[in-house]
């Protein structure tokens, strides 16, 4: 048996409790790790309290977590990493726990700290989508809403390594942050769309809107194209003609300027090299999940909120 965080029912996060459940077993691709860090997701508060169940159907109990790294003790046959390797990767079956199963692992460079490895995994991969989904162009102008967010942190970090101009609207307490990471910052809130205009050297190419805070029509207005608009969190996003992106499909070609994908081995590997930052707010005891993600739910956090098994 291995401790977990299990959920028996939709709910508040007084639903996540401590439990024991079966360890699991490696199947063919697949390895076992013993899990140091499990990264706190956005989409598991979603999860957990039902708001997905329609997209994300679940089988209670369930363990929840998306993203985990780890040492391996366990390896199914061709799996792409040995026992004893540290990995982090996107887990099968849950990552609140003391094991988790990974399907593609990738190997953790030695420099990067546990917390930012398994930090890295869903919203490093969203970032690199979006910029490949929306074609970006380097001496292009990119606008990124929700810019102090993980996921835009990291949209704001890539598209300035690509030779984008790089808007960002954020709240105040965020902007020496954005900017010291390659953005121009703006105050988001009403009037956002004059304050966005005044700090643009020129018209605005590509909307990223990782906030979900009712932007997309003015976006759409700002670019002049719905198209060249992209959400990860307006569920509204038909309405405005706007492609609302999800799950790991592969990004559209980028066009001139550069790959349409940041692979998740380049991203850790940029990130232990100190030019990628993904900076980590606190950490919990696995068995504190329950106030990790009420935390998360009422905005306390100022980045990633990771889980200590």
């Amino acid at each position: 048996m291995s401790r977990a965080i299990t959920f028996s029912e939709y709910g508040a996060p007084e639903v996540l409790r401590p439990a024991e459940v079966p360890l699991p077993e490696p199947g063919p691709g697949q390895v076992r790790i013993r899990v140091r860090a499990a990264s706190v997701n956005p989409l598991d508060l979603k999860i957990r309290s039902g708001a997905m169940a329609g997209a994300f159907p679940v089988r209670f109990p369930m363990v929840p977590g998306l993203d985990a790294a780890g040492v391996v003790d366990a390896a199914g046959e061709n799996a792409g990493a040995a026992v004893g390797d540290a990995v982090l990767g996107a887990t099968v079956g849950g990552s609140y726990a003391a094991y988790a199963l990974l399907q593609e692992p990738v190997a953790k460079p030695a420099a990067l700290s546990w917390e930012v490895a398994a930090s890295l995994v869903t919203v490093g991969r969203t970032a690199a989508r979006v910029l490949g989904e929306l074609g970006v162009r380097a001496g292009t102008t990119l606008l990124v809403h929700g810019a102090g967010g993980s996921v835009g942190i990291l949209a704001v970090q890539l598209a300035a390594a690509r030779g984008l101009t790089v808007v960002a609207t954020a709240g105040e307490h965020d902007f020496e942050r954005v900017t010291a990471l390659g953005a121009t910052a703006v105050r988001y809130g009403d009037g956002w769309p004059q304050r966005v205009r005044d700090a643009a050297p020129r018209k605005v190419d590509y909307v990223l809107d990782a906030s979900g805070a009712g932007v997309l029509a003015d976006s759409v207005a700002l670019t002049g194209d719905s198209a060249r608009v992209v959400t990860i969190a307006d569920m509204s996003a038909a309405e405005h003609g706007v492609r609302f992106s999800a799950g790991t499909a592969p990004a559209a070609p980028a066009g001139q300027g550069g790959r349409a994908e940041y692979p998740l081995p380049e991203l850790a590997r940029t990130a232990a090299a100190g030019t990628l930052t993904l900076p980590v707010w606190r950490t919990y005891p696995l068995d504190e999940a329950a106030a990790a993600h009420a935390d998360l739910e009422a905005h306390r956090n100022h980045g990633k909120t990771v889980l200590l098994p």
